[in-house]
Formats: C-alpha cells, structure tokens, sequence
C-alpha cells in the first residue's frame, strides 16, 4: 500500500516490527483499556499475525497517533471481507480526520484484496463512534451475541 500523507507529512503506514508494535501500545490502550501488560500485547500481537493481524499506524515522533489492526477473514455469510478489530485516534488529535483516513484506506485495501466487505464491530452504547460509522457509510447489519466463557487464554 503507499503511504497516504497528511498534514506535517504524517503518512499512514504498516508497522512491521516488535518496536513500532510496542510503540502504539499507549494509544491501543485508549481502546483497550484492559492491556495493561506489555508483554501480554507484544505476545497477543505475535499470536494475531498468524492470523494475518497487520496495524496500520499514523506515527509522529515514534508515537502511534492513529491505528487501525484489522485482518482478512472469509466465512459463508459475508465471503472474503476485511474485519477491523481495533481504530482508535489520540484524544488530542481527534477532530484531524484520522479515523476517516483509516477507514478510506481500510477500504482501498479491501477493495484491492477482492474482498465483499468491510466490517467491523462497536459497543451498542458507543454513540459517539456509531455516528462517525454511518459518516464514513458504514452500516448495521446484524447484533453480535457474546457469552463469556472464563477467563481468557493468555
């Protein structure tokens, strides 16, 4: 994917090693507040890439100031799709049009990979990120149910 440039010439870009991961640990915090080890996410990350997990990061002085971890899935009901697990934009750069160039970019490469969708998941009481969604043209097609079954695998 080529870099997409943004104001002070911030591009959107892969992060492709154990540093660049651990540096948007901070910001993925903001997201998922329960990663509070570092290890923990550095292991998880390392689990999800055999899974094809990439992030794809907006960097500035080797801070993670957007992100987005997503993947490419297939199932019977969707096809081949592009699931986003993880877009999150820093509390002091909200408002710059991050999250929007993330999903733009989300959608070139779903388009580029032959996928029928793009699809991502959010809380029912996040009406905040609900209304960014439907800006960017994305929809609700289905509610996802959930049963916890324990505590999670490390």
């Amino acid at each position: 994917m080529a870099s997409m440039t943004h104001d002070n010439d911030t591009a959107l870009r892969h992060l492709e090693t154990p540093e660049e991961w651990r540096a948007c640990l901070p910001l993925m915090r903001e997201l998922r507040p329960h990663l509070t080890e570092e290890i923990d996410f550095m292991e998880r990350i390392g689990r999800m890439r055999h899974e094809r997990y990439r992030l794809l990061a907006a960097m500035q002085e080797g801070c993670a100031v957007a992100l987005a971890g997503y993947r490419y899935q297939e199932n019977l009901v969707y096809g081949r799709f592009l699931y986003v697990d993880d877009l999150v934009v820093s509390p002091t750069r909200r408002g710059e049009r991050w999250g929007a160039r993330l999903l733009q970019a989300l959608d070139g490469l779903a388009r580029d990979s032959g996928c029928a969708k793009l699809v991502l998941d959010t809380g029912l009481a996040n009406a905040l990120a609900q209304r960014f969604y439907f800006r960017q043209g994305l929809l609700t097609s289905a509610i996802r149910f959930s049963k916890q079954l324990g505590t999670p695998a490390a």
